[in-house]
C-alpha cells in the first residue's frame, strides 16, 4: 500500500510542473481538448442510443416479470455504458499522446531537465508514438469487455465491473505513459514490461490514480499534461535517478571517493589520527662524542 500510495503521489508531483514550466504545461491542454470533444460527442451519443439497443439485444425480457426485466436490462445498459467509458478513456490516451506528440514531448524534455538536469539524447517520434497508441487501443478492448461482463453480474456486477476496468486500465494507462521516458534511455518493450512488474504497485498506484482522475468530467483534458510529467518521475524512481542537486550524505572528513568498483583507501578520522611524529634526525659524527 505504501507503494500504492507514493506511485499515486506522482501524478500529484506531476502537478509541480506548471510552477516551473507553465507555457510547456498549458500547450499541453490543447491536444486533449481536441480529443475530448470527439470522444466525449460519441460517448454522449452511446448513452443516447443504448436504451433502445439494451431492448433490442434482449426480446426475451418482454415476458419476465417487471422487477426483473428491468433489473436485467439496467444491469446490460449499466454494463456497456461502463465497458464503452472504458475503452473511451484508454482511446482518449492513446489518440492525445499520438495527436500531441510535440507538445508532450516539450513537457518530458522540461520535466527531465527539471528533475534530472539532462535530457537523455534518444527520439521518440510521432509514428512510433502512433504504434504505440494503436497497441494500447487493442490491449484496452479485453479489459472493456472483461469490465462489461463482470458488470453484467447481478447486484454486485457494477462494483466488480468498475474495480476491475478501473484496475486494468489503470494499468495499461501507466505502461503507455511511461514508455516515453523509459524508451529515451534504451530500454526496449520487454524490458519496459518487466521494470513495471518489478514495480508493480507503485505502477498501478500511478495508474488507477490517473484513471480515476480521467473518470471525472474534463478531468482527462486536464490531468493529463501532468500525467506525462508524472510519469517521466515514475521512471526516475524506478530507475533510481535522483533528482539535480539533491541534498545526499557527503563523505565523512579524511575519507576518499573513488570510483565503483575501485578498492577504497583506508583513510583514519582526523579526530583519531594521531599528530605526526617529527623525523629523527640524520646521523652525524659528532654525535658520538656528545
Amino acid at each position: 500500500m505504501r507503494e500504492f500510495l507514493a506511485g499515486a503521489a506522482l501524478l500529484v508531483r506531476g502537478l509541480g510542473q506548471w510552477r516551473r514550466t507553465p507555457g510547456a504545461m498549458a500547450l499541453g491542454l490543447i491536444p486533449g481538448t481536441l480529443v475530448g470533444l470527439v470522444l466525449g460527442a460519441a460517448l454522449v451519443a452511446w448513452g443516447f442510443a443504448l436504451p433502445g439497443l439494451v431492448d433490442d439485444w434482449t426480446p426475451f425480457a418482454d415476458t419476465w416479470a417487471p422487477f426483473w426485466a428491468g433489473a436485467l436490462r439496467t444491469a446490460v445498459g449499466l454494463a456497456s455504458f461502463g465497458g464503452a467509458l472504458l475503452l473511451v478513456i484508454v482511446s482518449f490516451t492513446a489518440a492525445t499522446l499520438a495527436v500531441g506528440e510535440p507538445f508532450y514531448d516539450r513537457i518530458w524534455r522540461a520535466t527531465e531537465r527539471s528533475a534530472t538536469g539532462e535530457v537523455p539524447d534518444a527520439e521518440y517520434g510521432f509514428w512510433r508514438a502512433v504504434g504505440d497508441s494503436a497497441l494500447l487501443i487493442l490491449r484496452g478492448i479485453p479489459a472493456a469487455l472483461l469490465a462489461w461482463l463482470l458488470g453484467l453480474i447481478p447486484f454486485v456486477g457494477g462494483v466488480l465491473g468498475f474495480v476491475a476496468g478501473v484496475t486494468l486500465t489503470g494499468w495499461l494507462l501507466a505502461d503507455e505513459l511511461t514508455s516515453r521516458a523509459l524508451s529515451a534511455r534504451g530500454l526496449d518493450r520487454r524490458a519496459r514490461r518487466a521494470l513495471l512488474r518489478r514495480h508493480r504497485a507503485r505502477a498501478l498506484g500511478f495508474g488507477v490514480a490517473t484513471q480515476l482522475c480521467f473518470l471525472v468530467p474534463l478531468g482527462a483534458v486536464a490531468v493529463m499534461p501532468a500525467a506525462v510529467a508524472g510519469s517521466t518521475l515514475w521512471a526516475h524512481a524506478a530507475l533510481g535517478l535522483g533528482p539535480r542537486n539533491a541534498p545526499g550524505p557527503r563523505p565523512a572528513a579524511g575519507t576518499l571517493t573513488t570510483a565503483p568498483g575501485a578498492a577504497a583507501p583506508t583513510v583514519a578520522h582526523p579526530r583519531h589520527a594521531r599528530p605526526a611524529q617529527p623525523a629523527p634526525p640524520a646521523h652525524r659524527a659528532g654525535d658520538a662524542a656528545r
